[in-house]
């Protein structure tokens, strides 16, 4: 099973989450890093991604391998992350057939009503807790 983890910027939030999950599944299942740029991807790549690859056309050719994908809200959103998340990048994240994690990061252009305010790292664990449940689902385990 292939975890995608995409992330745009510094990676920082993909890296975190990256680091938790391999730290969750070992090598039970493969966790990849998608990135909008080369920084982005070298730092989910050590944080230890199975394997990673950086831009436009990496993630939309990535994504149908993927059963889920996980990263910052914006990644379906076109043109958050400061533009670097392309219209085409968030149609392939939004239409591909994986099970979407995504986490409620605020954007300059855009806010998310009604969810209340929680330190990064606790949204973090429970986007994790919730990719454990799924692939536990998924593998009928």
């Amino acid at each position: 099973m292939i975890i995608a983890v995409v992330d745009g910027m510094g990676g920082g939030l993909g890296a975190q989450l990256i680091t938790q999950l391999t730290a969750q599944f070992g090598g039970k299942v493969e966790v990849i890093a998608l990135g909008t740029n080369a920084l982005a991807t070298s730092n989910m790549v050590r944080a230890g991604a199975a394997r990673g690859a950086t831009g436009e056309n990496a993630v939309v050719v990535s994504l149908p391998k993927a059963a889920i994908v996980a990263g910052p809200i914006g990644i379906v959103i076109a043109n958050a992350m400061m533009g670097e998340i392309t219209p085409r990048i968030a149609a392939a994240v939004a239409g591909c057939d994986a099970h979407k994690v995504l986490l409620p990061v605020s954007q300059t252009h855009f806010e998310i009503v009604g969810l209340e305010s929680r330190p990064m790292g606790t949204v973090i664990k429970d986007a994790v807790n919730r990719i454990v449940v799924l692939v536990r689902e998924k593998e009928g385990c």
